[in-house]
């Protein structure tokens, strides 16, 4: 006479679910991640910049200000500030990176003076 039911083998856990999830993981990442797009900021080296003419446009850009020929500025005005001085748009303009300013913080103010129509940027050490 027997009271314990038969053992039943084992049943091996599938790995299906696991690897549809990875793969839903992996298209979904593949799908959300941004690939990068390559933006290519033209500056003329110093040396290279073309003959300087004029009164002096240094322009001193720091972690959180500006400054034209050492007088603090806001960004919003420096292309009204900078006109003046210049005689066309292709005039030279100097840019200098004070500390703390991050690559990205002289590419915005690039930006904005090439958005306000002045294209030959000089960056210096």
């Amino acid at each position: 006479m027997q009271f314990t039911q038969a053992r039943r083998p084992r049943r091996k856990p599938s790995l299906t679910p696991m690897i549809d999830v990875v793969f839903l993981l992996l298209v979904f990442f593949m799908l959300a991640s941004r690939f990068g797009s390559d933006a290519v900021l033209q500056l003329p080296l110093a040396g290279r910049g073309g003959e300087y003419a004029g009164p002096p446009r240094l322009v001193g850009i720091g972690a959180g200000n500006l400054d034209l020929n050492g007088v603090p500025i806001a960004a919003s005005h420096l292309p009204l500030a900078l006109a003046p001085l210049m005689s066309s748009p292709e005039d030279i303009l100097i840019l200098r990176g004070r500390d703390g300013a991050g690559l990205q913080r002289i590419i915005d103010v690039t930006t904005l003076l090439r958005d306000a129509g002045l294209v030959n940027v000089v960056l210096v050490e």
